[in-house]
């Protein structure tokens, strides 16, 4: 095993996408074993020093800056197995924690298979999708990570093995057995808050006779450490359809996209979203700074995309969407629409330029990241958007507005361009989760809690909630050194640290 002191590797190991500043270890680990990992678990927990997994740096919450103790990197645990078809039609693939999804993909994609989370952050871990049961633009129609993990391998603080298969181990209300690999018995209890019935990534996954792998998945490094895990396949989609629908305003815009959900929640009728994507008029104009053919009139835009059931020539879903479009007042003469793979690709591109171009801008103006990740019942989605955009143009502040309507979860970035303005955005973050936790929502719906948002979790399900929390990460990691400050601050974690 390769531990790195060098300062400047370090410093790669000390930022993500949130741009959290102030990261600090002492050794970087290079795993490429079991043991190697057991032998970085061991000199931690030695000194009582925090080790925190690190991802390949595509998350926005933190979680994998260090403060303290060491790193441990996955990268060189990247292995992929062959693809094993089953019976019912679908397929299973074994991979090491630090496989890059892209390289899942492209295995997948040529074997005539399909990975149906689809995470945007194609460079991203698959180790580090599963830690936050991260999802896509597909996820509408497929759902998130979690959907698609049959089992995982894990290695506990104390070097202990935990292998977990979907379908096996189950709690009984909220009590979970389950045995190590050398047969070292766990007992643990499950904290008692219940999860807002939406999308959801806040805090450990937990319900009555849950299946034990399920609070494995969006963990974000803090119970175990992932080894590999076996992902379910589906078959490769056919051809599909990639549109950008455009409107005069967000109203329009917002109504295509729940007509167009209902419709494809129905069975048997024509229109069958994969994917339904919002981007408002302030995030039409950030990418006008790259893409100058969106139309100038448009003020509100719906990306989605359709299936095309093999043999069909497409030429009926083409109309039922155009139709709706037309319905909802839409820009029918400006809309895109795209078949070949080629032009497929160059409009889904363009959907994933919003996130990057809003990172460029934060880098910029050197500013902490203030991006909501909220979720809210369907119902409520209109009455929340209309109040997220009057909190914030009452308060002065710059910002946009894009992300998965389909799913009523949508990403509003703030883009302050000083102290001032951050500490007031700040405060308007502050005012919007509330108010979506009023609804019945969430803080967080796929981004995960990290070292940003503990504030946000302890809104959601109260102090002794979060405290429950803790109790259950010391049932299994007694040492507290995994993921210290991930998800609840270390302090809770006391007096075992």
């Amino acid at each position: 095993m390769i531990i790195k002191k060098d300062p400047d590797i370090i410093k790669g190991f000390l930022e993500d996408y949130s741009n959290l500043k102030s990261g600090f270890c002492q050794d970087v680990y290079f795993a490429e074993t079991e043991d190697d990992i057991r032998q970085a678990l061991h000199d931690s927990v030695s000194l009582m020093a925090p080790l925190t997994i690190t991802g390949a740096g595509t998350g926005v919450a933190g979680a994998r800056i260090p403060f303290g103790g060491n790193v441990l990197s996955l990268e060189k645990m990247n292995s992929i197995s062959a693809i094993r078809p089953l019976p019912d039609g679908t397929a299973e693939i074994t991979v090491g924690a630090g496989l890059i999804l892209k390289d899942l993909l492209e295995k997948v994609d040529q074997g005539g298979y399909f990975y149906p989370p689809d995470p945007t952050e194609k460079t991203s871990f698959v180790a580090g999708n599963i830690s936050t049961s991260a999802s896509g633009a597909k996820s509408f129609k497929y759902g998130a990570t979690r959907d698609f993990v049959k089992s995982l391998r894990l290695m506990l603080s104390n070097g202990q093995i935990l292998n977990l298969k979907r379908g096996e181990i189950f709690a009984d209300r909220r009590r979970l057995d389950i045995t190590t690999e050398s047969g070292h018995r766990l007992s643990l209890t499950l904290p008692s808050y219940d999860m807002p019935r939406v999308k959801n990534a806040a805090g450990y996954y937990i319900k009555d006779d849950m299946d034990a792998i399920d609070l494995f998945i969006g963990q974000e490094g803090t119970l175990g450490i992932i080894l590999n895990a076996t992902l379910k396949l589906i078959k490769k989609p056919g051809q599909s359809m990639d549109c950008y629908a455009f409107f005069k305003n967000n109203d329009d815009a917002v109504s295509f996209a729940l007509k167009a959900r209902e419709q494809s929640l129905i069975k048997n009728t024509a229109l069958d979203a994969a994917c339904l994507e919002f981007f408002d008029s302030n995030a039409l104009d950030l990418l006008r700074q790259k893409h100058d053919i969106i139309p100038s009139l448009a003020k509100g835009a719906v990306y989605f995309q359709q299936e095309i059931p093999r043999g069909d020539d497409g030429d009926m879903l083409i109309s039922a969407w155009a139709n709706l479009i037309a319905r909802c007042n839409g820009l029918t003469d400006e809309t895109w629409l795209a078949l070949a793979d080629k032009d497929r690709q160059r409009v889904s591109d363009i959907r994933h330029d919003v996130p990057d171009m809003v990172n460029e801008y934060l880098k910029k103006h050197n500013m902490l990241k203030i991006g909501t990740d909220m979720a809210v019942p369907h119902k409520d989605l209109p009455a929340m958007m209309k109040y997220c955009d009057n909190t914030l143009s009452g308060a002065g502040l710059k910002y946009l507005c894009f992300g998965h309507i389909g799913q009523a979860h949508l990403h509003i970035n703030i883009l302050p361009k000083n102290t001032a303005e951050h500490e007031k955005g700040k405060r308007v973050y502050n005012k919007l989760v509330q108010k979506a936790i009023s609804l019945g929502g969430t803080p967080t719906a796929e981004h995960g809690i990290g070292k940003i948002k503990h504030g946000y979790l302890e809104m959601l399900y109260g102090k002794e909630a979060v405290a429950q929390m803790a109790r259950l990460k010391k049932q299994l990691d007694p040492y507290c050194i995994l993921g210290l400050d991930n998800i609840f601050p270390r302090h809770l974690l006391e007096p075992a640290l």
